[in-house]
Parts: C-alpha cells; structure tokens; sequence
C-alpha cells in the first residue's frame, strides 16, 4: 500500500475572526482588514456581521471600538492562520503593549476554529473572553446563531442573556 503525501489538504476548516479598531479612523482600518483577510491563501470569508460601536474594555479614556465578526474557511492550521493574521495587524501598523486593554489601529483574534481546543503559548481557543463580550457574542450570533461552542454552550442563548452595554450597529459590511 503506498501513501501519497504530497496531496493538499482540501478539508476546510471554519475560524471565526473578531475584528476590532479605535485608532486611525476605525471603519477604513476594519474595511482594509476585510480585504487583506480576503487575500489570505486557501481561505474564504463565508460570512461578515455588521459593524458594531462598542465601549472599551479597561481604560475609558480611549475612543469607542468599532467590532465586527467573519467566519472564514480556510485550509490553514490554527498557528499559520494566527500569523496571517498578526502579519496583517503588523501592517495596519499594530504595536504590542503591555496593556492588554489599550487602544489599537487593529486586533483581529481567532475566536473559535472548527470545534477545537488550542491551550499553547500563542494561541488559547475558544478566544478566553469571548463569553464576557458583547461586542464579540452579538455580532457571532449574527452571523451564526445555531453554532454550540465546544463545551456546549450554545451562542444564540449566550448572547441573549449578555449585557448588551450599549452596543449599537454602526453598518453593513457586506
């Protein structure tokens, strides 16, 4: 029996994306976002949410975020796709503080991939505050309301029992 390793994996596997900006004009920073996303190698965006204003989180002296939520189809792995994505935030001009809740131009997060656990250095998926975030569970619920995240818990129950803490949508984005 011979094996051929040199076939491509066509198994997509499915990641949600939370977009977030309030730096540098927001909109056009998400809008950007979206279209190098679009770029990335054996990915498909499937879906987007609208645009949503949200308060931030920690320090309340920055400006309001805009956030947003895509499902993407891709052949990538969880950690090639995780630099994709920080490639990406690098090149809107992202820096890496020590404050996790600082203002930024741009953060792009894999909240979910397929039904995996991650717990590494890099990466802990599902994203560790996605079910505290209602800029997060509202949009996802949006675009994805029969989704169980692992462990059960269903999105659409998650996001209509969270403070919706004056999350407004700003547009579409489709």
């Amino acid at each position: 029996m011979s094996t051929d390793n040199s076939q491509v994996n066509t198994k997509k596997h499915t990641a949600y994306i939370g977009l977030g900006s309030n730096l540098s004009d927001p909109e056009q920073q998400i809008r950007q976002a979206l279209v190098a996303i679009s770029r990335i190698a054996d990915s498909d965006i499937s879906r987007i949410s609208s645009l949503y204003f949200s308060r931030p989180m920690g320090p309340q002296d920055q400006p309001d975020y805009m956030n947003a939520v895509l499902a993407l189809a891709t052949n990538l792995a969880p950690l090639a796709l995780l630099d994709a994505l920080q490639a990406i935030e690098n090149q809107a001009g992202r820096v890496r503080k020590e404050n996790r809740w600082g203002a930024r131009v741009l953060d792009l997060d894999i909240l979910l991939f397929d039904q995996e656990i991650i717990d590494s250095e890099r990466l802990i998926v599902p994203h560790y505050g996605m079910k505290e975030r209602e800029f997060v569970l509202l949009p996802l619920a949006e675009i994805a309301p029969s989704l169980v995240l692992p462990g059960g818990e269903s999105v659409l129950e998650l996001s209509r029992n969270i403070n919706p803490n004056g999350l407004k949508i700003h547009s579409k984005l489709g």
